[in-house]
C-alpha cells in the first residue's frame, strides 16, 4: 500500500520553488567555501593520485615503463604544491620518483591506490579544470539525495539531505584537495544512494522508469567501489536491501534482475582487471601488508576515532538521534494499520537498510589497524569514514522534517523548514570554521603560492607562521 506525504496536497505547493533553490544554495555554499581558498596539494596520496591522472592525459592508461615513469615524475617535479602552473622547462636537480607507485613484474610501474578516480578525474585535468571534478561528483551525490529524501520524506527533505551533505568539514576540506578521491567516493555513494531510495519508494511510476533509475544508483555505486574497493560493503548493502524488499513485493522482479546482474557483472569485471593486472583477483596495487584490518584494533579505535568523527562529521549526533527515534515511533505504532503505522514501518524499513550501510562502513573501518594509534589528525582519520556520509545526511533529514511535525510546531511546511534551516546553517558555520581550521595548519607545510621551485625568492623550506 502507498503511504503519501499529505504535506504535498496542501496549499503551500505554491512555494515549491522553495525548496529546490535551498537546496541549491547548500551546494553554492559548498562550491564558494572550497573555490575561496588557494589550491594546496596535501600528503603522498595526493602525489600519487596527480601521477596517475597525469598520466592518463598524457596517453599512458594504467602502467608505465621505468623510462614514462622517471619522466612522469620530472615532470610533476617542476609543479608547485600550491596550484601554480607548472614550469615547463629548466632542470630538475637530483634523482625523482612517483610517491606511492610500486613495480610489477615486467618492470612495468602503476600507483599503489585503486585505479577508479584517475580515470574519473582525468577528463577535467585534460580540460584544465581539476578543481571542478570533485565538486561536479558531489552535485550528483546532491541531486541523487535531493529527489531520494523528498520521496522518502516529502517536502523540504531534499533540501535538508543535500545541507547535511555538504556543510561537514571532510566535505568542504576534500572538495578543496582536487587530486584526492575522498569525497568523490562519498558522492557517488550519495548519487546512488538517492536513486536506489527513489526507484524502491515509486510505487507510482512504471516499472520501466523504476528500473532504469535504479540501474543507475548500482552504477554509481559500483563506480564508488571502483574508486575505493572497501566500497564494496556499501554495494553489498544495496544487494541485501533490494532482495529483501523484492521478497516483500516492493521492488519488481524485473528491476531486481537487472540490478543483480549489474552488479555481479561489475564484480567480475574487477576481478578479471585484478588478475590482468596486479596478478590475482583480490589483489590491490598495495603490498601485502600494507593495510591491514583487525579486531584488535576496534578498542583503540573506539578511543581515538569518536572525538575526530564528531569534529569531521557532527551530523552524526542527527543520524542518531534519528535511528532512535524511529525505532521509538515503530514501537509505538507497530499495531497500528491507519497512517502512522504505515509511515513509521516504512521510516523503519528505510532507516534500518541506511543504518545498515552506515554501520557496515564504520564497523569495517574501525578494524583498520593505521587509525588505531595516537597523533594522526582529524582529516588523516576520519576521511576513510566519509563513504557513510550519505546514510547519515538522510537520517539527519528525517530528524529535521520528522520532529516539527512530530511536535506540531509549527503547522505549515513552509514554516517548519526555518528550524531545519536554521541547523543546517549552524552546521555549515561550524563545518567552515573547521575547515580553515585545518587549511590553516596544512598551508606553512609547502612553498609559498606566488614562487616556482628553482627561482632565487623561492625559499627551499616554508617561511615561520
Amino acid at each position: 500500500m502507498q503511504v503519501t506525504n499529505r504535506d504535498d496536497d496542501e496549499p503551500g505547493a505554491r512555494l515549491a520553488w522553495l525548496e529546490p533553490a535551498l537546496a541549491a544554495a547548500a551546494f553554492l555554499l559548498l562550491c564558494i567555501s572550497v573555490l575561496m581558498v588557494a589550491p594546496l596539494l596535501i600528503g603522498p596520496d595526493g602525489d600519487a593520485y596527480r601521477a596517475s591522472i597525469a598520466g592518463i592525459t598524457d596517453g599512458h592508461f594504467l602502467t608505465l615503463s621505468a623510462d614514462q615513469a622517471q619522466a612522469l615524475a620530472g615532470q610533476l617535479a617542476r609543479c608547485p604544491k600550491s596550484g601554480v602552473a607548472c614550469l615547463t622547462s629548466g632542470p630538475v636537480t637530483g634523482p625523482q620518483a612517483l610517491e606511492q607507485w610500486v613495480r610489477l613484474p615486467g618492470d612495468r610501474w602503476i600507483s599503489e591506490k585503486d585505479p577508479g578516480y584517475p580515470f574519473l578525474a582525468a577528463p577535467f585535468g585534460a580540460l584544465g579544470v581539476i578543481r571542478l571534478a570533485p565538486l561536479f561528483y558531489a552535485a550528483l551525490g546532491c541531486l541523487g539525495l535531493y529527489f531520494g529524501a523528498r520521496r522518502w520524506l516529502g517536502r523540504f527533505a531534499g533540501a535538508a539531505a543535500v545541507g547535511l551533505f555538504c556543510s561537514s568539514d571532510v566535505a568542504m576540506f576534500f572538495s578543496w584537495q582536487d587530486y584526492w578521491p575522498t569525497f568523490t567516493d562519498a558522492s557517488l555513494i550519495a548519487a546512488g544512494t538517492g536513486a536506489l531510495l527513489w526507484a524502491v519508494l515509486a510505487d507510482d511510476a512504471g516499472a520501466g522508469r523504476r528500473t532504469w533509475v535504479g540501474l543507475l544508483g548500482f552504477l554509481a555505486i559500483e563506480a564508488a567501489v571502483f574508486v575505493r574497493y572497501t566500497n564494496v560493503v556499501v554495494l553489498g548493502c544495496a544487494v541485501v536491501a533490494v532482495v529483501a524488499l523484492a521478497r516483500f513485493r516492493r521492488v519488481p522482479w524485473s528491476a531486481l534482475r537487472w540490478w543483480l546482474a549489474s552488479a555481479a557483472i561489475f564484480a567480475a569485471g574487477v576481478a578479471v582487471f585484478n588478475d590482468a593486472v596486479y596478478g590475482g583477483p583480490l589483489a590491490s596495487g598495495y603490498r601485502a601488508g600494507e593495510v591491514s584490518f583487525s579486531l584488535g584494533a576496534v578498542l583503540r579505535n573506539l578511543r581515538y576515532m569518536p572525538g575526530h568523527l564528531i569534529q569531521a562529521m557532527p551530523v552524526l549526533l542527527l543520524g542518531l538521534a534519528a535511528l532512535v527515534l524511529i525505532v521509538v515511533r515503530w514501537v509505538r505504532f507497530r499495531r497500528d494499520d491507519a497512517e502512522p503505522g504505515r509511515v513509521a514501518r516504512r521510516d523503519l524499513g528505510v532507516g534500518g537498510a541506511l543504518a545498515g550501510c552506515w554501520f557496515c562502513v564504520w564497523g569495517l573501518y574501525a578494524t583498520y589497524t593505521w587509525t588505531a594509534q595516537a597523533g594522526i589528525g582529524t582529516w588523516q582519520s576520519a576521511r576513510f569514514y566519509v563513504p557513510a556520509a550519505a546514510a547519515i545526511a538522510l537520517l539527519g533529514s528525517w530528524l529535521l522534517v520528522r520532529l516539527p511535525r512530530l511536535v506540531t510546531l509549527p503547522p505549515r511546511p513552509a514554516l517548519a523548514a526555518v528550524p531545519s534551516a536554521a541547523v543546517v546553517v549552524m552546521l555549515f558555520a561550524l563545518g567552515f570554521w573547521t575547515f580553515h581550521g585545518q587549511v590553516g595548519q596544512a598551508v606553512p607545510s609547502v612553498r609559498p603560492p606566488h614562487c616556482n621551485i628553482g627561482e632565487p625568492h623561492c625559499p627551499a623550506s616554508p617561511p615561520p607562521r
